[in-house]
């Protein structure tokens, strides 16, 4: 089995013209479409398996496409879709200052699970300058690590943006598993700060290795339920997102559907913090590829219900980029020619590995 792009039809004729009658509100224009020499393709959209004779078995589909049951009316019968979301218009919040508040619009809580490693601080301080430009955001970094990364707390005190730091460890019985469930004891201790201290406004569980258009944040924040929008770069397939028809959510499109009723990635969906407050009991479980459906589960939210960002999931304003992944550095050997210097400082700035601290600060050799 291989994946494959979808192919031409055959026997399709060529140099067709096409004739098309376009409503626009009250009146009608006539759109003439001359295609010379065009193939007709079927939906690119859809990657789907075939065999080595190229014919599509019927359960392929079901790899990377999932429908759900649609809500319908009582007396039509049909389904029913949602009203559409009325975002102001904001345009000029984007030139805000770091950690700006403007009155009357909704907050943000962004939580952001990280742990230690080389690439940590640069990929907070990335985000962060993306975070620096939306108002109204209160970014809560909740980091799986023995001890505080100090370069991590003293870069969130000076960022100017309003922070919440939090320390939380897995559980020891997950650490011994060999799938272990990252990231979800931090995203639960942000959830719980939010229980204590907010009471409306929208959060987001942000990673701090994706990539984010600031127009995702633009919307997100009028979330009066539970959204979803598309995330880039997921799978071999490049995105996960819901599949939306007439204004509502009608399936999922993602290169892992397994079983789950939503198959969305963490980065695909925001929550209204109200919304949140009403479901004491939701959750995230710790259960490796299954955390955010189950936790979209736990919230109790129908397909009808969703509200479907991004103009109809038509834009990627979120992407799973990768950084590469580098070895702790060499320590920093000092001599009195280098104590006294920027290398006392910037030595506290560089990932050396666990457990190299109390190494480093038994050697004496002398920087060349």
């Amino acid at each position: 089995m291989r994946m494959k792009c979808c192919r031409r039809r055959r026997g399709m004729r060529r140099g067709l013209t096409i004739w098309s009658l376009v409503k626009w509100g009250g009146g009608s224009a006539v759109v003439l479409l001359l295609l010379v020499g065009l193939s007709i393709h079927p939906r690119k959209e859809t990657a789907v398996t075939q065999d080595e004779s190229g014919s599509l078995p019927a359960r392929s589909l079901q790899n990377v496409l999932t429908f759900l049951q649609s809500d319908t009316s009582e007396k039509s019968g049909r389904a029913v879709p949602l009203k559409p979301v009325v975002i102001p218009d904001i345009q000029d919040t984007r030139d805000c200052k770091p950690g700006e508040w403007i009155e009357g619009l909704p907050p943000l809580y962004i939580v952001t699970p990280t742990y230690p490693r080389a690439e940590q601080l640069p990929e907070l301080t990335r985000f962060a300058q993306t975070l620096m430009n939306v108002p109204n955001v209160v970014w809560i970094v909740s980091e799986d690590a023995a001890e505080p990364t100090q370069a991590i707390v003293d870069y969130l005190k000076e960022c100017g943006l309003k922070t919440v730091y939090l320390r939380v460890q897995m559980p020891a019985k997950y650490q011994k598993v060999k799938n272990k469930p990252r990231g979800v004891a931090n995203r639960l201790a942000g959830l719980n700060w939010i229980r204590a201290n907010a009471k409306d406004g929208v959060f987001y569980f942000a990673d701090d290795d994706n990539t984010y258009d600031i127009r995702l944040f633009e919307q997100m924040r009028w979330t009066r339920g539970v959204s979803m929008f598309p995330v880039g770069l997921v799978t071999s397939l490049g995105v996960s997102t819901p599949i939306v028809k007439e204004g509502k959510v009608v399936g999922f499109y993602d290169g892992w559907i397994a079983k789950r009723k939503f198959p969305i990635d963490m980065a695909g969906f925001a929550v209204s913090v109200q919304y949140l407050l009403q479901r004491p009991n939701a959750t995230m479980p710790f259960k490796v590829g299954y955390e955010e459906d189950g936790f979209v589960k736990s919230l109790g939210i129908k397909p009808a219900e969703i509200e479907p960002l991004a103009f109809n999931c038509t834009k990627i304003w979120v992407w799973h980029t990768q950084t590469k992944k580098n070895n702790p550095a060499k320590p920093v050997f000092q001599n009195d020619a280098t104590i006294g210097t920027n290398l006392d400082i910037i030595k506290n700035l560089i990932w050396k590995g666990k457990g190299s601290e109390a190494e480093n600060k038994n050697k004496s050799k002398g920087a060349s």
